[in-house]
């Protein structure tokens, strides 16, 4: 079975795109993708490397999603698969650290570890590796004992925390990715709001760390989930937003960043977006 996407072939990092685009579809949390992990479908696999590569995807964001007793095992599986015909680095993805540990000798190329937060341990089993690493990043969720921080004040406190908990550890701040973790609106009502400022505040003092967002979290539970995405990918950005966790395949999405970035004046006349709408990467296919 094929991915239903209406994707183009082309590269959007090489026509001088800003935004940083990890791409999401290797995961086990989305019902086909963790059919074809089940499975041991190589194939599918496969398809979602190219597919996300060549629509732009700047790192593949691998995640097993299965129960934490087989979760290193297929992680080995997926990584062997994926890195044979992968380009692009990975995002290595995980929420147990040891788990990321155990599989970094496997790695070849320098990549996103995803993720710390100020949660249990992380930091401290992930942080050496980082600093004996620095070819590689990290992504840092605002996230600690007490759950997921939701107002903006609370969001950058955790952040300050991981950020100096990283240059503890001799990491440029460029190497760090934050992400504010933006909560689904049906849940709360002002949680764009409280992202965007979140970024602002982040971005104030630490000018130099990049700013993340899983970018489906914002409308889940809500009707026509792609309309709220897209707007809240155009204000996060507009805020400071650095890198989204999105579908690549998604060509509204990708036509979203192109607009917004011209819209901001980081697209000296045009030219980024009228190459990516000859390229046939936005707009229509005919």
């Amino acid at each position: 079975m094929g991915i239903q996407s209406a994707e183009n072939s082309g590269n959007l990092q090489g026509m001088g795109r800003s935004m940083i685009i990890i791409g999401e579809k290797i995961n086990g949390a989305i019902p086909r993708t963790a059919e074809a992990i089940e499975q041991r479908d190589e194939g599918y696999l496969v398809e979602l490397v190219k597919r996300q590569e060549a629509c732009g995807a700047d790192y593949l964001d691998v995640c097993a999603g299965t129960a934490p007793e087989i979760e290193y095992e297929t992680l080995c599986w997926m990584i062997d698969v994926i890195q044979d015909v992968a380009v692009k680095p990975l995002c290595i993805d995980s929420p147990d650290p040891t788990i990321l540990e155990r599989i970094f000798p496997r790695l070849k190329q320098p990549g996103i570890i995803n993720s710390i937060s100020a949660e249990g341990n992380k930091c401290e089993v992930l942080l050496p590796i980082l600093r004996d690493n620095p070819d590689w990043q990290v992504i840092a969720l605002c996230s600690d004992n007490h759950g997921v921080a939701a107002a903006c004040g609370e969001k950058s406190a955790i952040a300050f925390e991981l950020i100096e908990k990283a240059l503890n550890y001799h990491m440029a701040p460029e190497r760090i990715h934050l992400d504010p973790l933006v909560l689904a609106l049906s849940a709360v009502n002002d949680s764009a709001v409280q992202f965007c400022h979140a970024i602002h505040e982040i971005k104030e003092r630490y000018p130099a760390v990049k700013v993340t967002a899983a970018l489906s979290n914002i409308s889940y539970g809500m009707p026509v989930r792609s309309l709220v995405n897209r707007n809240f990918l155009t204000l996060a950005i507009a805020s400071g937003l650095d890198s989204v966790i999105a579908d690549p395949l998604n060509r509204d999405v990708t036509g979203n960043i192109y607009a917004t970035e011209v819209l901001l004046g980081r697209d000296r006349h045009c030219r980024k977006y009228n190459a990516a709408y000859r390229k046939k990467l936005i707009g229509g296919l005919k």
